[in-house]
């Protein structure tokens, strides 16, 4: 009876130590979130942030005015756009002109995603640096 008492305790344990761990693969879906259409964004990198769950690109966007508008761009985690794409921390920096295509947040507010089907192209020269696998133009 002490034998199948701690035998129990100790698979309860396990199990609430698995439930525990099931958030952390968890992911959100990007369903209704973005627009369909994709968009063209270019601007002056500010900075380029390596960090988890999704790494960001921050930069300053002209509109049609002549105001500045504080872009943000969404990317993978750090880990995929060095393994995947070759990005490093330093792959662009502040002050570089950069032109973006992705999705814009149905919401309007200046934030678009790059993780898929999506497009980043050095300003001056048109180099491609990045492509997702699902892009097409």
């Amino acid at each position: 009876m002490i034998i199948e008492n701690r035998m129990f305790k100790l698979l309860l344990s396990v199990a609430i130590s698995l439930l525990g761990i099931l958030p952390l693969h968890a992911h959100h879906g990007d369903a209704g979130r973005y627009e369909d259409k994709i968009i063209e964004v270019s601007g002056t990198v500010v900075t380029l942030q390596f960090m988890n769950p999704h790494s960001r690109l921050i930069l300053d966007v002209e509109n049609t005015q002549g105001k500045i508008i504080r872009w943000h761009a969404e990317f993978g985690n750090p880990n995929r756009m060095n393994t995947e794409f070759g990005w490093t921390r330093d792959m662009l920096k502040p002050g570089d002109q950069i032109t973006l295509l992705g999705r814009r947040l149905k919401s309007g507010a200046p934030y678009i995603n790059l993780t898929e089907r999506a497009q980043v192209k050095l300003s001056k020269s048109g180099q491609e640096i990045y492509r997702t696998s699902d892009f097409s133009e």
